[in-house]
């Protein structure tokens, strides 16, 4: 077994135009007081990162590395969460999703794709320049439009999405593999991968490929219903990212799963800040620590109701008091007898 590293944040939620908030040296400084030992980046964000300079200039990603290191702190991966939204869109979202995208191409759904792809691109080999072995990102969706159709789906419309998503998403994991970087689909609702079967359905059409894996984030299964420890023993080989992020789940007979259209706060299912919510982050700890996982515990925070520094704030130790040393010795080794053939098989009367 392996300890999880940690804990660390993922910067997106908390970037804004007021120091320590405005620059990725002032907002290090601030979470490296705080605890943090780790950095997820966003790669969208100009005050972080300039995402084509790391994907050109081993020099900028080094000068970054030395100045996080200085603080203690160390990036955990960059994160194209936006960018990767925009390469597969389906129209019905291309005015809201156009938001993502620059100037140049909004309004033109292919050159935004093509954007997006290359982006990705730069984010592997901006990875590989910052000595990082994982990516965050989103699939993007061509068919959430008709998870709960109606009119019914026509037949072979899944696949034949599944398959498009996978011709736009293989030569980008080609690139990631280039570069010796795992690419971590976040398992998201809006997104075409959205829980275990559709990530498996994704997986078929891009032949198994190695640097197909997983960003496990249990809060986005708990408002969907989903057993997320389970989850944990069926994909634990491709989990290779976790947000430690809290939600909870209270259906009424008003609501439930699909939220009434109502605001975050009036959801039955709400994101909260670490403990607040129903997330038994107990056992998911140790069924990673179990499964070998030796990645970064992020905590990202999304919470309706607490104020972001106060989670940020209360989020380290909470990380921290989870995360489990593995052992290094099995419990009843003080009553073992050591190795003999010739014993056992006189236990076994051979």
């Amino acid at each position: 077994m392996k300890t999880i590293q940690g804990p660390a944040i993922f910067l997106a939620q908390f970037m804004g135009d007021e120091a320590p908030f405005n620059s990725l040296d002032n907002i290090t400084t601030w979470v490296a007081s705080l605890g943090y030992k780790g950095v997820q980046i966003p790669s969208w964000d100009s005050r972080c990162i300039d995402l084509q300079k790391a994907a050109e200039s081993k020099t900028y990603c080094d000068e970054i590395v030395g100045m996080l290191a200085a603080k203690g702190l160390q990036i955990t991966e960059l994160s194209t969460h936006l960018q990767g939204q925009l390469v597969a869109v389906n129209p019905a979202y291309d005015l809201g999703f156009d938001a993502f995208a620059p100037d140049s191409v909004k309004g033109n759904p292919k050159a935004r794709t093509e954007w997006a792809i290359q982006q990705l691109k730069y984010a592997a080999k901006a990875s590989q320049n910052l000595g990082l072995n994982a990516h965050a990102t989103f699939s993007g969706a061509l068919m959430w439009h008709t998870v709960y159709p109606w009119p019914q789906r026509p037949a072979g419309l899944v696949e034949q999405g599944f398959k498009e998503l996978g011709r736009r998403w293989l030569p980008i994991l080609n690139t990631f593999d280039e570069c010796g970087v795992d690419l971590c689909y976040e398992i998201h609702p809006g997104e075409d991968l959205h829980d275990g079967v559709t990530f498996e359905m994704f997986l078929d059409e891009v032949k198994g490929h190695k640097r197909a894996n997983l960003l496990y984030d249990p809060s986005h299964f708990v408002l969907q219903a989903l057993d997320y420890k389970q989850y944990i023993d069926f994909y634990h080989e491709r989990i290779k990212m976790f947000h430690v992020k809290d939600a909870e789940f209270n259906p009424t007979g008003k609501q439930g799963v699909y939220g009434g259209y109502q605001s975050w706060i009036n959801r039955a299912g709400r994101f909260r800040s670490l403990g607040d919510g129903q997330v038994d982050f107990k056992s998911i700890f140790s069924k990673l620590t179990q499964y070998g996982y030796d990645g970064w515990a992020v905590l990202e925070w999304e919470c309706c109701i607490k104020d972001p520094v106060q989670g940020a704030t209360e989020g380290a130790p909470f990380i921290a008091s989870h995360i489990i040393k593995a052992t290094e010795k099995v419990f009843d080794d003080f009553a073992g007898t050591g190795a003999d053939e010739e014993f056992n098989k006189k236990i076994l009367g051979l």
